[in-house]
């Protein structure tokens, strides 16, 4: 028999699209069912909450936006991720389905791959953020975190948390262990202090971790995006800082602070919010430059891997418009270093 730890809770005035999605998930979950939103309010207030909701939009009285902002406004339920199944399936309609609380959309007719796929990544994020948030509240009360068990566990439970996204979007893994190291050694270059480096290099992985809210017929596109599907796509970095939004750590402050600011340019042209020079916040300016040399140097499905030589010549041609003239420089200095991480994280 499974053991069914986690508890589902299904919202909809349907009783057939309920019976579709307990079939769907019974074998695995416990499921709670309400068939209103205010019933669904009085299941979240019990000694035993869900650990996910589904929830429809459209029901009559309260509809699901509604119960999502409820749920965002109480600390007892903030924490409960909200899926939000419904026919709707105009970008609007996603974009105010994320902006309430939810942290995934699926359209109807559900298909059932998809909502296992789904309910199984944000369980493993939920997961990994409980389990993150009990271990900061230890580290953090030590004056000293240098025991190797300890930065071990800790940097398991990051990947953890990011390796949650692998369901939608495959180019993770080594990518982000290379991606982490340069970060930190680009900063320890920079002349930042050993906590510094060692905050960037736990929090940088976290990078990307708001394409976990881009439909999957965008970010698994083979081909080029079109304007609409870039649009959709720039708006990761602002979903990625609201996933790490509402902490006390420090280190889920600067994830939040690199999820937001990577993909800003030094000239001002970059994205989300156009921030320029060190407006941009300096993990961020590095995060950025460590991403890109990573993506250059790794091959893709639309693309072979540059040469290093044609890459870090893309980097140093970079210097003041992409990146920090001054973190180029960094990068020049320590390019050989960069190639001992690329040998012991290889593709």
């Amino acid at each position: 028999m499974k053991d069914k730890s986690h508890r589902i809770l299904i919202v909809d005035d349907e009783r057939f699209n309920i019976n579709v999605l307990v079939e769907i998930l019974k074998s695995d979950y416990r499921i709670i069912v309400a068939k209103s939103g205010e019933e669904a309010l009085k299941r979240v207030h019990t000694s035993a909450p869900p650990d996910l909701i589904l929830l429809d939009i459209m029901m009559p009285r309260m509809d699901g936006y509604t119960v999502c902002r409820i749920l965002q406004e109480d600390k007892e339920t903030r924490n409960i991720p909200v899926i939000f199944i419904t026919a709707l399936g105009e970008e609007q309609d996603e974009t105010r389905g994320f902006e309430v609380g939810g942290v995934d959309y699926i359209t109807k007719p559900v298909s059932p791959p998809v909502v296992i796929a789904r309910v199984k990544t944000h369980l493993s994020l939920r997961d990994a953020w409980q389990e993150l948030a009990k271990q900061n509240h230890i580290l953090e009360d030590m004056v000293e975190e240098r025991t190797r068990d300890l930065y071990n566990s800790r940097m398991e439970i990051i990947h953890r948390l990011v390796f949650s996204a692998e369901f939608k979007d495959p180019e993770t893994g080594s990518h982000i262990k290379r991606m982490s190291h340069y970060s930190a050694l680009l900063a320890e270059g920079y002349g930042l202090s050993k906590k510094e480096c060692d905050t960037i290099l736990l929090a940088s992985p976290m990078h990307d971790i708001g394409k976990i809210g881009i439909p999957d017929i965008i970010l698994l596109k083979s081909g080029k995006l079109n304007p609409e599907e870039w649009e959709i796509m720039k708006k990761h970095p602002g979903i990625g800082a609201k996933i790490l939004s509402k902490s006390k750590s420090r280190l889920m402050r600067a994830g939040q602070q690199i999820a937001i600011s990577h993909h800003e340019r030094w000239d001002g042209s970059g994205y989300p919010q156009g921030k320029k020079g060190k407006d941009i916040p300096l993990y961020g300016r590095i995060a950025a430059l460590a991403d890109v040399f990573d993506a250059l140097t790794t091959k893709r499905p639309y693309k072979a891997a540059w040469p290093i030589e044609k890459a870090a010549d893309e980097i140093i041609k970079q210097s003041g418009r992409h990146f920090d003239p001054e973190l180029v420089e960094v990068f020049t200095d320590v390019l050989s270093r960069f190639l001992e991480i690329r040998t012991r994280f290889p593709e």
